[in-house]
């Protein structure tokens, strides 16, 4: 990864493997920007399939954060394999589900690193691998006489609004390229005679 793009998967996926000793493996695989969607999915996989045993899950984001879960099947069997495919894809904002029905015949640890990382491995296969930007969001607050010289800056560097408030002054959150990051504020400040408060956002999940 550079600083300023990442691979990703473009669109949700998925994918069920051939029954191993009876066990039904289901990989699911979808795009997630943050540990709040990541979540978000793996809530959705356990509805959709609630009579399952195990809902073991993987995600690895661009702000370096990486996470599993063996979700009751021996520690370090599930989660780590699956997130061991997606390290090896080189993906990022990047979560994998993998559901287990069980059949009835214990596979052992090395049984289930193979059928849960094997799942992650196919399903990561069907998806569309795409480059995207990283992007870096910046909260804005100036009197309202700035906001022509601000907009102008906000189209050069091509930054997206993503809120904006209009209260005794104007606050806007805006998304660059991250490796634009440093130029947008030095822009921002300069067009504005350091009139303007620039703060990154921190998310919070």
């Amino acid at each position: 990864m550079n600083n300023d793009e990442i691979l990703t998967i473009e669109r949700t996926v998925r994918h069920e493997i051939d029954k191993i000793n009876g066990s039904r493996f289901i990989a699911d695989a979808a795009p997630a920007t943050d540990e709040s969607a990541c979540l978000a999915f793996v809530g959705t996989i356990k509805l959709r399939e609630p009579g399952a045993t195990h809902h073991c899950w993987a995600y690895r984001l661009s702000d370096g954060r990486e996470r599993s879960s063996d979700d009751g099947e021996p520690g370090g069997a599930a989660g780590p394999p699956i997130l061991r495919r997606i390290q090896g894809a080189e993906l990022y904002n990047t979560v994998v589900v993998v559901t287990r029905y069980y059949g009835g015949t214990n596979l052992g640890i090395g049984g289930l690193i193979r059928a849960y990382g094997g799942a992650a491995a196919e399903v990561l296969k069907l998806a569309s691998i795409i480059t995207r930007p990283i992007m870096s969001e910046w909260e804005l607050q100036y009197p309202y006489e700035l906001s022509s010289p601000i907009t102008h800056v906000l189209a050069t560097f091509g930054a997206a609004t993503v809120e904006s408030e209009y209260g005794a002054q104007v606050r806007v959150v805006a998304a660059v390229r991250a490796g634009s990051a440093v130029e947008f504020v030095d822009a921002i400040l300069e067009a504005t005679a350091g009139a303007v408060t620039a703060q990154p956002v921190t998310k919070i999940s």
